[in-house]
């Protein structure tokens, strides 16, 4: 029965990691989309580099799958959840925003004028982000990835079904051979 279990478990976790991965190409939690992002930009916001996709592992226990993920900020793009703004984001902000702005046009005298530069949305962004005061709170909306839902039930109920039947084969050939 032990060796039953851990087969199950095995499945599963194959099964739901090859699911949960989907999710990053669906853009979605199986059926339910993500929201969309602020900005536009390349690809999904959970698949810029990749990063958050490739970290994610599961581990089979003695009763148990569980999956994680050894990047940072994997809980709060998968359950949603406030921020608060510290220096080091505001510094962060900042430098995106002057990297993103390009480099700034200077009149006949020698003065600037960022109120006649035409930012990018990204640009705009980040320095609305950079004017923000520390302690501030940023909301990030759940875009989750991993977690239970009803096609994870049903994920489970096909391994249970397909191990049951794999068993009931293993039986009724052992009974078959008994009996020649």
């Amino acid at each position: 029965m032990e060796d039953l279990n851990k087969k199950i478990l095995t499945d599963l976790k194959v099964e739901l990691t090859e699911e949960f991965d989907r999710n990053f190409e669906r853009k979605a939690f199986f059926s339910k989309p993500w929201p969309q992002r602020l900005l536009e930009g390349r690809g999904s916001l959970l698949l810029q580099s990749g990063k958050l996709r490739r970290s994610i592992r599961a581990q089979v226990t003695n009763n148990s799958v569980s999956w994680s993920s050894s990047e940072p900020y994997a809980a709060i793009h998968n359950e949603g959840g406030t921020i608060t703004v510290t220096a080091k984001m505001k510094r962060y902000f900042w430098a995106k925003f002057y990297e993103l702005a390009g480099k700034v046009r200077h009149k006949k005298d020698g003065s600037t004028s960022r109120s006649s530069m035409r930012l990018s949305k990204q640009a705009e962004f980040y320095r609305n982000l950079a004017l923000m005061k520390v302690g501030s709170k940023i909301r990030i909306p759940q875009r989750q990835f991993l977690g239970d839902a009803p096609e994870v039930h049903a994920c489970i109920e096909r391994v249970c079904q397909n191990r049951c039947k794999d068993i009931e084969t293993e039986l009724y050939s052992a009974l078959k051979k008994g009996e020649s």
